[in-house]
């Protein structure tokens, strides 16, 4: 079993970071299997707390602006006027994408934030006080920069000895995991390994130190990490503006011209009249009339809309194929800012 204390900034950057997210399957099979169990100190849920909404928030504006400075780019730079419209059109394409692609931040920390919740929290101890406090003091790493209060990454640090001690059974194995090279790693050397006023504490096979949490995970199972990474290549990539617009265009005359063609059948049978304007101005009957002019528009909309849709795209649909489509044409909508059910033509 290997007990592993993840950092709080590697949690955040894999929500923060997209290459690394597929890291977080990893680490919820390996303690589903019993392979890994979680040490979760307090401080490191009190951390992801008060940075949860800022990652979840920063995700999609970043992404944003990136966007808006590239569209304002192009717009001076200028050039040919064809390719240079081609070019924001794409850009608005992808700009579309962002609040899905950001918003996949939020799904990633919320899976976090469950994994933190039922692993067993450790809680801070008074040895754990005064092994950090006396790295403060003595300027010891994490605490040896001058100008900076490190006491926290002291605790954490010491956190992890502590646990490490206290579950010190045979075939039982730790790992500390950061990305806080800064603090932690070697100065001036190879910041895979501690620092050397720490490097006592850690060792080859017992206890280990990262600062790549995919390095970690393939340590303890390099054969499931490297299954389940190649199970997430595979990434389903978000649909432009211009696609849902064309599809919502489709959906639409879909609709119109179904509702169009029960009309022809109500007038037909006699349940919808078609009157001249001044019968229907005359008569104020607007309820199962309509005007002959309006009519016959109707009627030529109707041919140009077979024609636009072709052979076999405009019915006649059963019940099921014609919920389908009120269903598609519903949802593109709403993506577009619509509300729900919005189905007017």
């Amino acid at each position: 079993m290997f007990h592993v204390l993840i950092d709080t900034c590697v949690w955040l950057d894999l929500a923060e970071d997209s290459k690394l997210t597929p890291l977080l399957l990893v680490v919820e099979n390996m303690v589903r299997d019993g392979e890994l169990e979680l040490l979760v100190p307090r401080m490191v849920i009190s951390e992801f707390k008060k940075n949860r909404d800022r990652v979840a928030k920063a995700s999609a504006k970043r992404l944003s602006s990136h966007f808006q400075i590239v569209k304002a780019a192009v717009g001076k730079v200028g050039g040919p006027r064809r390719r240079t419209d081609q070019l924001l059109t794409e850009l608005s394409n992808m700009s579309h994408k962002i609040p899905i692609v950001g918003g996949a931040a939020e799904g990633v920390l919320t899976r976090i934030e469950t994994l933190l919740r039922n692993a067993q929290v450790i809680e801070l101890s008074d040895g754990v006080k005064l092994a950090a406090a006396d790295r403060a003091l003595n300027r010891k790493a994490p605490c040896h920069h001058d100008n900076k209060n490190s006491i926290a990454d002291a605790v954490l640090l010491e956190t992890y000895f502590e646990a490490a001690k206290t579950k010190n059974a045979a075939g039982e194995r730790f790992a500390f995991v950061t990305h806080n090279k800064t603090d932690f790693s070697q100065v001036n050397g190879n910041q895979k390994l501690p620092h050397t006023e720490l490097a006592a504490s850690f060792s080859r096979v017992k206890s280990l130190y990262f600062i790549n949490l995919s390095e970690c995970l393939r340590r303890i199972n390099p054969s499931k990490v490297s299954h389940l990474m190649w199970e997430q290549s595979w990434e389903q990539e978000p649909r432009g503006l211009t696609e849902l617009l064309k599809a919502e265009e489709r959906l639409f005359r879909q609709v119109w011209y179904n509702r169009h063609k029960y009309l022809a059948w109500q007038i037909e049978k006699g349940k919808h009249k078609v009157v001249t304007e001044e019968d229907w101005k005359r008569k104020k009957n607007y309820q199962n009339t309509i005007v002959d002019t309006v009519w016959k528009r109707a009627l030529a909309s109707a041919k140009k809309t077979e024609r636009q849709l072709g052979k076999g795209n405009f019915g006649p649909w059963d019940d099921f194929e014609w919920g389908m489509i009120n269903g598609k044409l519903s949802a593109i909508r709403w993506m577009l800012g619509d509300e729900w059910d919005m189905l007017d033509t």
